[in-house]
């Protein structure tokens, strides 16, 4: 199988950390500005802001906004890749993916600075660990990374892990398995609108990261059922 994992919010925790990153980026740029600790707070709230969840809107790659295209913006993503925190033991869990004979993959979208997200990925730790990476969002739209995925591994079980579960709805073929990782962050988008679950295939809920493997084993026993 290929398992593909999110990585904020899924793999990490890069959440609880914004507005400190926001406060080191100020003093690191503006140590001369009062009022450090309202403005982190403010930047963090517009940072939230667009992690609001578009539903169903997958076709567009993410424009970056003006105030992320600074030195500024580049120092908070650096210092929230330092503070960020590896949910789950998800290191182990991806090295005994691949010691099952899994296909581990990072599937993630870009951090609004082009290159970002794979920085990010090497300052945790995690980058060398994937078999592959595939970053949608800057150059390549959601739908277009899932056709590259296909080209690359043709129809192979993927397991697509995500905390972010309203990338899945119009996604994905037979042969995708949808996995809903709960982190409350993000869930609480979901709560808003979960009728729109009932539109997802295949879906799996899991809270911590290692379930994984109990939805793996499902995965082949239905998979096999259905075959004989």
């Amino acid at each position: 199988m290929i398992i593909g994992f999110d990585f904020d919010g899924t793999l990490v925790d890069s959440y609880s950390m914004i507005e400190e990153a926001f406060k080191r980026a100020l003093e690191k740029h503006y140590s001369w500005l009062p009022f450090k600790s309202f403005w982190a707070k403010l930047f963090t709230k517009i940072e939230l802001h667009f992690e609001k969840p578009k539903y169903g809107r997958h076709n567009s790659k993410v424009k970056s906004p003006f105030f992320l295209r600074t030195k500024f913006a580049r120092t908070w993503f650096e210092e929230r890749a330092k503070m960020t925190e590896i949910l789950d033991n998800a290191d182990e869990l991806i090295k005994k993916l691949k010691e099952d004979g899994h296909t581990v993959i990072s599937f993630s979208a870009e951090d609004f600075i082009e290159g970002m997200k794979e920085k990010r990925l090497r300052i945790v730790g995690l980058y060398n660990l994937f078999d592959d990476v595939i970053i949608f969002g800057k150059d390549i739209t959601l739908c277009e990374a899932f056709q590259l995925l296909r080209e690359r591994y043709g129809d192979e079980i993927f397991v697509w892990v995500d905390d972010k579960p309203w990338r899945f709805i119009g996604r994905g073929d037979e042969n995708t398995e949808f996995v809903w990782y709960y982190f409350p962050p993000t869930a609480k988008f979901v709560e808003e609108k979960r009728e729109l679950l009932a539109a997802i295939p295949h879906l799996h809920v899991i809270r911590d990261l290692w379930s994984i493997l109990d939805v793996i084993d499902q995965i082949k026993r239905e998979r096999a059922s259905i075959s004989t």
